[in-house]
């Protein structure tokens, strides 16, 4: 089934609470609290809605925030709206296949791009690179 086509059952019974409430109702997981913090392999991050590639791990940087941030996504992988959650207008960005929220784009990462995309770790999985012989 297409992931647009999903149900929010289908969706609460393929997530585990936490990825529901991040992905599908826009909630912020704890800083510091991803196992994804502390990943250095070499590999591929991806939507743990719908298995999108989203970030590269050579995009992946420490930004102190307590959130794995990358400072660019895979072209064509994400999406991004305006959030008015808080007191002032934050960017907020999406899943471009299945619009599962992933977390929030700021101006104040690393060159080149000069963007932090501070993800939340319960909404990503990370595939690592396989050796080829």
């Amino acid at each position: 089934m297409p992931e647009s086509d999903k149900s929010e059952q289908d969706w609460k019974r393929d997530l585990s609470p936490n990825q529901y409430k991040v992905l599908r109702e826009h909630a912020t997981e704890y800083p510091g609290t991803s196992p994804l913090n502390d990943e250095k392999r070499h590999g591929v991050y991806r939507c743990a809605g719908c298995g999108q590639p989203l970030y590269a791990s050579d995009t992946k940087y420490e930004s102190g925030s307590g959130w794995p941030s990358f400072w660019e996504p895979l072209p064509g992988a994400v999406e991004t709206s305006t959030d008015y959650k808080l007191a002032y207008p934050r960017t907020e960005v999406h899943c471009a296949s299945c619009k599962g929220h992933l977390g929030h784009v700021f101006d104040d990462g690393p060159q080149p791009t000069g963007k932090r995309y501070c993800m939340n770790g319960v909404a990503m999985s990370f595939e690592p690179e396989t050796k080829s012989d």
